[in-house]
């Protein structure tokens, strides 16, 4: 299974929803989702970025691509992970119960879903 997440900053602070949905209902996540048949990634995360949070997105680079086993207790699930600015007021969608910016102080003090710490971690070095 193929998913795409973003790190969506602004003003210095990094945008996540809390899950609404198992797994890992109420804990916080990047925003993203499952890349629908005949979509490219760069569309999905578009899409899910708009479904999940109401901002309109523009990717900036390809953070990464993550593959782990285990990262998602649904199955053998591989992220693509893009970095990105948004325009206009976040909140919760359709698999977020809220949206909203914060900074990697906060961060380190929530609980996050997946793998998304590590994904952070490694934006917050470049």
């Amino acid at each position: 299974m193929v998913t795409v997440d973003a790190v969506i900053e602004r003003d210095g602070k990094i945008l996540l929803i809390k899950r609404k949905n198992e797994p890992f209902k109420g804990d916080f996540a990047l925003p993203g989702g499952f890349v629908e048949y005949n979509e490219s990634a760069e569309d999905a995360i578009k899409r899910e970025a708009e479904e999940e949070t109401g901002l309109d997105i523009t990717i900036k680079a390809l953070l990464g691509v993550y593959s782990k086993p285990g990262r998602d207790p649904r199955g053998h699930v591989v992220s693509i992970c893009y970095v990105a600015t948004a325009i206009g007021e976040e909140r919760g969608g359709s698999d977020a119960a809220d949206a909203a910016f914060f900074t990697l102080v906060e961060i380190k003090k929530l609980k996050l879903a997946f793998d998304h710490r590590d994904i952070i971690n490694e934006f917050a070095v470049l």
